[in-house]
């Protein structure tokens, strides 16, 4: 790192648990984001702040102005434009030292494979389930890590799933079902601090990961309830018939 480096990152450098090992995992990690909305972009905004060295944005939709409620990587004058591309010069704005590669494109399975097979974790920020099962799917193959996060009204969820790990679950033994009724926010309403908090825990986790410290969800599922102010730890466990990990 050079004296740029150390001081834009010095108040993680000055964490013991992180210092310039941590450091320097980080700068070196490539991570693929998928999905550039409302947890795509903090969770984007903070990978890239905390000095990432790469981030794949995948997302083949476009900013309209019932997203800037809450997706905070666009802006008004993003309207109409790609999300990869707004999220790009939003992230380069905030830190011209990381490198940033957008998709602006729906993966196909074999596509979405090739992606993921070249990172060293994957944030699932999409927001249906078939999308979910095939980044799943993928990660599983490959064996890379997946943070997933999820968020409607004033409720939120996330969970790291690591199948580079013998005991973890998968996200298809949480949903076994492809009946499984998933609502979307555009169907009842999003709260928009609550995608803000569980984009936020997806990059903390992320992070955690890569530098392999601390306590990960790997293995639990943390489920909040803003509207109480509740949260709620789960233990997650391998599904025997489960069709993408056994």
């Amino acid at each position: 790192m050079d004296d740029a480096q150390l001081l834009r990152y010095s108040r993680q450098i000055l964490l013991p648990e992180v210092g310039v090992e941590g450091q320097e995992r980080l700068l070196n990690a490539k991570i693929l984001i998928i999905g550039l909305g409302g947890l795509g972009s903090p969770a984007a905004m903070y990978l890239a702040a905390a000095g990432v060295g790469h981030l794949i944005l995948s997302d083949f939709d476009v900013v309209d102005l019932s997203n800037l409620q809450r997706q905070i990587v666009h802006h008004t004058d993003d309207i109409g434009k790609p999300k990869v591309e707004s999220a790009r010069e939003t992230l380069l704005a905030l830190n011209p030292l990381i490198q940033i590669t957008p998709l602006y494109q729906q993966l196909d399975d074999a596509t979405l494979l090739e992606q993921i097979d070249k990172v060293d974790i994957v944030l699932d920020c999409t927001d249906n389930l078939p999308t979910r099962f095939a980044i799943n799917q993928a990660c599983v193959k490959t064996q890379t890590p997946l943070v997933s996060g999820a968020a409607i009204r004033m409720e939120g969820q996330i969970s790291v799933f690591r199948s580079d790990k013998p005991d973890s679950p998968c996200y298809r033994c949480l949903y076994p079902s492809d009946e499984a009724l998933v609502e979307t926010c555009t169907q009842t309403g999003i709260l928009a601090p609550v995608v803000g908090i569980i984009g936020s825990l997806q990059a903390l986790e992320a992070m955690k990961v890569i530098m392999d410290v601390g306590e990960t969800l790997t293995g639990w599922l943390l489920f909040m309830d803003t509207w109480h102010n509740e949260f709620h730890r789960i233990k997650l466990v391998k599904n025997p018939n489960c069709p993408d990990c056994q």
